[in-house]
């Protein structure tokens, strides 16, 4: 058995590590004044993920330092993605008015849109929650909901990666710690026993981080052709136009 100071220790990197992995990312967006390369939908997965994982921890109490990650994560990726639409790239599906998803979904071109969504599956979830917390399966269902979908985190990054054939915007820092964190994340599950759901989406979400990095190393930070100086942009469309 770990030692008392160790215990400690590594509730304090589950709890705080993941949403510091994060800042890098933000300040890196911020002095480029450009996102582009970063997948806001990895906002999306943290948030919601996150905030059903509050109500599951209220239906079933697992470790306090997991509930305390999700508080964390939901505050620094709501500051992330501000920071995202904040410095969103001219070509983005919503400047464009080319979403193809259902209802624009997180392609919204105002920063309150994502808020009142946010606060709508809050209210869902009490809702549902009132109702069936007393079930023991309803419960089981809402942890591998959150821990399943938070488990996706990767790939619309793995995505984004395949279609620019770049991981250029991407910090290498926030890949070292997904990569670092969810290999800790994972060790952290089997060896505190942590509910099943915790330990299958762990190791699902770490076998992702590594085909990043497989990216990672075939694709490099080259920018795409979709970062081109508003010059040359003009100059393409120009040519486009006449060919």
């Amino acid at each position: 058995m770990a030692p008392a100071w160790m215990s400690m220790l590594f509730s304090i990197g589950m709890a705080v590590g993941p949403a510091l992995v994060y800042a890098d990312q933000g300040i890196s967006i911020y002095r480029k004044k450009d996102s582009t390369g970063f997948s806001r939908d990895v906002c999306a997965i943290l948030l919601i993920s996150n905030i059903t994982r509050c109500f599951f921890w209220l239906g079933r109490r697992f470790e306090f330092p997991l509930l305390m990650q999700s508080v964390l994560l939901i505050l620094s990726q709501l500051a992330l993605l501000h920071i995202c639409l904040l410095y969103r790239p001219t070509l983005s599906p919503e400047d464009l008015g080319n979403s193809t998803r259902p209802f624009k979904f997180w392609q919204w071109t105002t920063y309150g849109q994502y808020i009142e969504f946010l606060a709508a599956q809050i209210l869902c979830l009490t809702i549902v929650f009132l109702i069936f917390s007393r079930f023991d399966v309803f419960i089981s269902i809402l942890g591998f909901a959150a821990l399943g979908l938070e488990s996706t985190l990767p790939i619309p990054q793995l995505i984004s990666n395949f279609k620019n054939k770049s991981l250029y915007g991407f910090r290498s820092s926030t890949l070292i710690g997904w990569v670092g964190g969810d290999t800790f994340k994972t060790v952290y599950f089997f060896l505190q026993d942590s509910p099943l759901p915790f330990k299958v989406c762990a190791i699902f979400q770490l076998s992702i981080d590594c085909s990043i990095v497989v990216q990672r190393f075939m694709y490099g930070d080259t920018p795409p052709a979709t970062v081109l100086p508003e010059d040359d942009i003009e100059e393409s469309l120009r040519l486009e136009l006449e060919a």
